[in-house]
């Protein structure tokens, strides 16, 4: 097995493939590496400048169209063959200067994420930065993970963590949190950033609304993935004790001879005591889909870091 698979997802970046490529082969010297290129539906020359200067340590993986850059990540891991795994952005914006100290880091600490932040970002502060800064701070405090720089894409995983990050839609802004599903012990170190030189741009600010919708079930992945009827049912028996109280008052009131027929107070409490009915439902089905989805596929509800017989480290695991 080599040491490191570098995967780099590209689109339409044709005028960074050959610095980019440069760099990281004169970064990673005396490192058994790889580097795996994902080109995600580019429309311009970015797979031929890929195949002109591949060599026997670039693999190319062309995808059929363009999926996002969270499924182009997955199918980069997917077919490399590192011990380790690095991502990294193709515009040049991330430095691989930084990924042998990351990754000395990684082995020598036991750490099983080492993720990028940048100190000094070169990107516009209106559009850029402080957007960037407020979904930092929000991911931070909703999730309870504490990294300073989500959106860094340079980050260094041990195989195994990265192989069940289950990437696809958006998520790979949350990796960190995916990451922390698995109990993955994360780290974080300054990294150099640089201007975009070549090409633009593929983040606008109309990604704030996808970080916020997938910033939600992030929040429900983190604290109820497999305990969801503690969320649904919580909310189930509140609203139903409400629309309960109500409607026993309004029956009070019906008895000592008020008409309490097309009062507002009256729809409330039917539409509570009704709602508190689903909610309590919907955890219920909740919780046998995820009994399903963890015994159907033999997946363990936790993860082992390490296992000792006496003094020593042994590899094998429980049936």
């Amino acid at each position: 097995m080599l040491e490191l698979s570098v995967v780099i997802t590209v689109k339409d970046e044709e005028g960074n493939i050959k610095p980019l490529l440069e760099s990281v082969h004169t970064a990673l010297r005396g490192i058994d590496y790889e580097i795996v290129l994902v080109d995600d539906g580019s429309t311009d020359k970015t797979k031929q400048q890929i195949l002109d200067k591949a060599d026997s340590r670039t693999k190319l993986i062309e995808l059929r169209k363009n999926y996002g850059q969270s499924t182009a990540m997955s199918a980069g891991i997917d077919y490399s063959t590192g011990k380790y795994i690095a991502l990294l952005d193709g515009d040049l914006q991330n430095d691989p200067t930084d990924i042998p100290s990351m990754l000395d880091l990684l082995k020598k600490e036991d750490w099983d994420v080492v993720a990028g932040n940048r100190k000094d970002r070169k990107d516009g502060f209106f559009l850029r930065k402080i957007p960037s800064k407020i979904a930092n701070a929000m991911i931070r405090r909703m999730t309870g993970v504490y990294i300073k720089d989500y959106g860094c894409t340079l980050k260094l995983f041990k195989r195994e963590i990265a192989e069940e990050l289950g990437l696809y839609g958006e998520l790979h802004r949350f990796i960190p949190v995916l990451a922390k599903l698995q109990g993955a012990r994360i780290t974080q170190v300054d990294v150099k950033h640089h201007p975009r030189i070549n090409g633009k741009s593929k983040y606008g600010i109309n990604r704030t609304f996808k970080v916020m919708s997938d910033l939600i079930l992030m929040v429900f992945m983190r604290k109820y993935l497999q305990k969801p009827m503690h969320l649904f049912g919580t909310i189930g028996f509140i609203s139903m004790g409400i629309g309960i109280a109500i409607n026993i008052y309004l029956l009070i009131l019906k008895i000592m001879g008020h008409d309490i027929w097309g009062k507002p107070l009256l729809i409330l409490g039917l539409i509570l005591l009704l709602g508190g009915i689903q909610f309590i439902t919907i955890g219920i089905i909740a919780d046998i889909n995820t009994r399903t989805y963890f015994e159907s596929q033999n997946k363990k509800t936790y993860n082992v870091r390490k296992v000792f017989q006496g003094k020593n480290e042994v590899t094998e695991r429980a049936n």
